[in-house]
């Protein structure tokens, strides 16, 4: 049976960027709900200091949950190789974090679209750059999973790969056990393009979820789309919702998963709203786990 997780999703700012919330009340709040581990971001502000990450990983599996993910953004798409040789040792560090916390999964990204590389061009500097860091993944075994992303949190333009034909070009280009798809289903909508036509193309290759589901405060895709490059951040037209109640179609997801023989971990990005609407969306996730895993 899947594994769950959650991630900070409402509490960003705030440990990333303001420093208003500390990583152990992160923990301490997490740890109640029904979930198996955490999910955890590379950019928290106290984990510069490498003399937290062993006192983090104790913190939680004290309280009997493991860290199994991390969550980082490397930008493979840039066009000097400097720049590139960089995020690579970004990377590389990354996979040390995950390592030090006991984690099995390191997240990538293709980079930013930035509107003078051509589809080929990006594709192939994202995955040379993957390619780089795969044997020192493999080294720590770590498995490198990307994600259909939309934009991270602090990008300018966004994800290079949102698009389901460049993601999946991507995908088939880098063949490696080390190496699958966290799939989020809400981000697909994202792109203006079907969640469930992606899954069926990837599949085989998802190793890892993230649970979410969005909505559009006003406008359309369409809106989104046609505003979304050169805004640091992301759209102020959309955002994450309860999971379930959302667009996404939880039954379908999890058919086609359980037929391919998905047993990874699932992350909950949710809670913007507070904690009571992420552990409504736990409690979500839990039936239907249990209604399409029931065998566990």
């Amino acid at each position: 049976m899947p594994k769950l997780a959650a991630f900070p999703k409402a509490f960003m700012q705030a440990l990333c960027k303001d420093g208003t919330m500390r990583v152990s009340e992160w923990i301490e709040l997490a740890v109640q709900l029904d979930i198996d581990g955490l999910e955890w971001y590379a950019g928290f502000l106290e984990m510069a200091d490498e003399t937290n990450w062993a006192r983090f990983r104790q913190h939680v599996e004290s309280h009997g949950k493991v860290i199994p993910m991390m969550c980082c953004s490397p930008d493979f798409t840039h066009p000097d190789a400097v720049f590139r040789a960089a995020e690579i040792a970004k990377q590389k560090r990354w996979i040390d974090m995950t390592y030090a916390l006991g984690g099995s999964y390191c997240r990538v990204l293709s980079g930013q679209r930035r509107p003078e590389l051509t589809i080929d061009e990006g594709v192939n500097l994202a995955a040379e750059c993957i390619e780089a860091c795969l044997p020192y993944a493999r080294e720590h075994g770590i498995t490198l999973i990307i994600e259909n992303h939309y934009k991270d949190d602090f990008w300018e333009y966004p994800e290079f790969a949102q698009k389901m034909d460049v993601f999946c070009q991507l995908v088939d280009q880098i063949q490696d056990p080390n190496f699958g798809v966290n799939y989020d289903p809400s981000n697909t909508f994202l792109a203006g393009e079907d969640p469930l036509e992606l899954l069926g193309r990837v599949a085989n290759r998802v190793v890892t979820m993230h649970a979410s589901d969005r909505y559009l405060l006003s406008g359309t895709i369409e809106d989104l789309r046609n505003e979304e490059g050169g805004a640091v951040g992301y759209a102020k037209r959309l955002s994450h919702g309860e999971i379930g109640k959302g667009l996404n179609d939880y039954d379908a997801i999890f058919t086609t998963l359980k037929g391919v023989g998905f047993d990874g971990w699932i992350s909950i990005e949710d809670g913007v709203d507070g904690m009571a609407q992420l552990e409504r969306s736990v409690a979500f996730l839990r039936r239907k786990m249990a209604q399409y895993w029931p065998e566990a």
